[in-house]
């Protein structure tokens, strides 16, 4: 089967968001055939280029996110009408109040909901026809139509408080939302010519699988490892803008279209049950929701799995990303403790930091070892050691990941925040036992086989890795059914094998109907048949008319007018035809990579 594969400032970036995972997926799928539609966030994304594409990627077309080009086409008086018509219902589904119908709120919020849904595929219609929005959305009178919804009897009191700036704000980062409305992405030689589109993340990424949904009756898959509706209500003030109005109305957009992007799915997966939680929270149908863990290569940590003796019994090792969230300050206060009970325990911190607020906690935390800790030193004459050290992946002790858990007999994740933890399943494979905190989906990935605390609890923390340092035999047990339950749930084999049955699922329960008409504009049934898109030499049955053999080996209808018609919709309904050139029609990679 063919497969869009969407993605929004990741694969096939050298640089982004869930790169490893997409090339893991498509070389792992290499039966399938996958088309990449990729959204880019910089300019800088784009200058680093791609990383070496498998031969299973048929094409790939990308598009800026960060940018957009007017090319002045002028709308016409009819043209002008539906777009504020259109983006005048989207503003106001945004701007509504709390008021519900007859007193029943469930049918209030699915009013808003089928009316954002109706003005976003108005807007993608006329952007269609028209060559594109960007103008139209950046224009006054889209101000002007935010500005009636706000003032409109019952708004909400975010909206009424809306001034001239806001109004300005929060139709500049609609613009920005909605620029995938005019790609050129649509078309039948595009995502209508897919069986399956699967976009990588939420939001912006989902949008052309929605699209292609609603025009052709391509089916979607939508994976999200972390829920991006989520991680919009936690940003900070400052991306969305300060202002009260401007946050409730962008985080209203962000709201509906996730909920869109939800309902019209045919499935929806996460990485793990805190996730899939927020997902139910955000709108999404239990019965959709499916749990796919993030697969791992498991290769690089097999030596140390397979030999825990050698670890330094006497060694607690952290490993990951330095910033305040992993919350290493409680991490040394409880180390404190355990120097306590347990004086010859060292502690290795490794990792590097994120950003400058990164480095400036590292910088803090540093501090706070050399004050608790001050440099032992075995004589007068003796240079001091300070028994926790902060170091960084690459160096001459720590060449790599696994040699860093091999280090210590203990791993020790300390954060208060935390999405599904790496660096937890790399310890696992690596048969260390480790000592959490309980936060994100730490208690999923370890199961019962490690030792679990309340968050900024450092005596919880001392106590339970006294209890691992003190007993070996325990800990040679739990880090076996760690690494037993790591190879069972958390490689890249099982996550691509469980993305292949859910590929065959929705493909078999939502395939994509394309109605084949002859030259008189009559119904050709069995036209398309399934061998036309096998590889190998195959040759028209006599006597079926519009067919003839095709120069490369298949045989595809010879008729003009193909149409993809949704699996819920009858022939009858089916609006116009539109052309799909033949599967052997399509250009190679070679012909189309860079394409913009």
């Amino acid at each position: 089967m063919r497969i869009g594969l969407l993605t929004e400032g990741g694969y096939p970036y050298v640089s982004g968001d869930a790169r490893l995972w997409c090339d893991r997926l498509v070389r792992g799928l290499g039966q399938h055939e996958f088309d990449v539609y990729a959204l880019s966030r910089s300019e800088r994304q784009e200058d680093e280029g791609w990383i070496p594409l498998p031969p299973q990627v048929g094409r790939v077309r990308t598009a800026p996110l960060w940018t957009a080009e007017d090319h002045g086409t002028g709308y016409g008086r009819r043209a002008r009408r539906r777009f504020q018509e259109a983006y005048g219902d989207l503003a106001a589904s945004l701007c509504a109040g709390p008021a519900d119908v007859a007193g029943r709120p469930e049918e209030a919020s699915a009013t808003e909901a089928d009316r954002f849904a109706n003005a976003l595929y108005g807007l993608a219609e006329l952007a269609r026809e028209e060559g594109g929005l960007v103008g139209a959305l950046r224009s006054e009178s889209a101000v002007r139509a935010l500005e009636r919804a706000c003032r409109a009897p019952g708004a909400s009191q975010a909206a009424r408080e809306a001034g001239v700036p806001d109004l300005l704000g929060v139709a500049a980062h609609l613009e920005r939302a909605l620029r995938p409305l005019s790609l050129d992405w649509y078309e039948d030689d595009g995502l209508g010519s897919v069986d399956l589109c699967h976009a990588a993340s939420g939001g912006a990424a989902a949008l052309p699988g929605l699209l292609a949904r609603h025009f052709h009756g391509v089916p979607l898959l939508v994976t999200e490892y972390g829920v991006r509706l989520r991680t919009h209500y936690l940003a900070a003030p400052e991306s969305t803008g300060s202002a009260p109005a401007v946050r409730a109305l962008v985080a209203a957009f962000h709201g509906r279209l996730t909920a869109e992007i939800y309902r019209r799915a045919e499935r929806v997966t996460s990485g793990n049950a805190h996730a899939r939680r927020w997902q139910e929270r955000c709108g999404a149908d239990r019965a959709k929701l499916r749990t796919v863990h993030p697969g791992m290569d498991a290769a690089p940590f097999a030596e140390v799995g397979e030999a825990p003796e050698n670890a330094d019994p006497d060694t607690l090792v952290w490993v990951g990303r330095i910033e305040p969230a992993k919350d290493l300050v409680s991490l040394l206060h409880a180390f404190a403790e355990v120097r306590k009970e347990e004086p010859t325990t060292r502690l290795r911190i490794i990792g590097t930091p994120v950003g400058p607020e990164g480095a400036a906690y590292l910088a803090h935390c540093g501090a706070l070892a050399a004050q608790l800790f001050p440099d032992e030193a075995a004589g007068p004459h003796a240079v001091g050691d300070n028994p926790v050290s902060f170091e960084e992946i690459g160096g001459p002790e720590t060449p790599t990941p696994a040699e860093a858990y091999a280090s210590g007999a203990v791993t020790v994740l300390s954060s208060v925040v935390e999405g599904f933890p790496i660096s937890l399943v790399e310890a696992m494979l690596c048969a260390r036992a480790t000592v959490s905190t309980d936060v994100g989906a730490v208690v999923e990935v370890i199961g019962g086989t490690g030792l679990v605390v309340p968050p900024r609890n450092p005596r919880a923390l001392a106590k339970a890795c006294v209890a691992l340092l003190r007993d070996p035999e325990r800990r040679a047990r739990l880090g076996a059914a760690a690494r037993a339950r790591a190879l069972e749930l958390f490689t890249a084999e099982q996550n691509i094998a469980a993305f292949h049955g859910l590929y065959l699922e929705i493909v078999a329960r939502c395939p994509v109907r394309r109605v084949v008409l002859d030259g008189a504009g009559e119904l050709l049934p069995f036209a398309v048949p399934a061998e036309a898109r096998v590889a190998g030499r195959w040759t028209a049955p006599t006597g079926v008319p519009g067919l003839s053999p095709a120069s490369a080996g298949s045989w595809v209808p010879s008729v003009p007018s193909v149409r993809p018609v949704s699996a819920v919709s009858p022939v009858s309904a089916v609006s116009p035809v539109s052309v799909v050139p033949p599967v052997s029609a399509v250009p190679p990679v070679s012909a189309v990579k860079g394409m913009r």
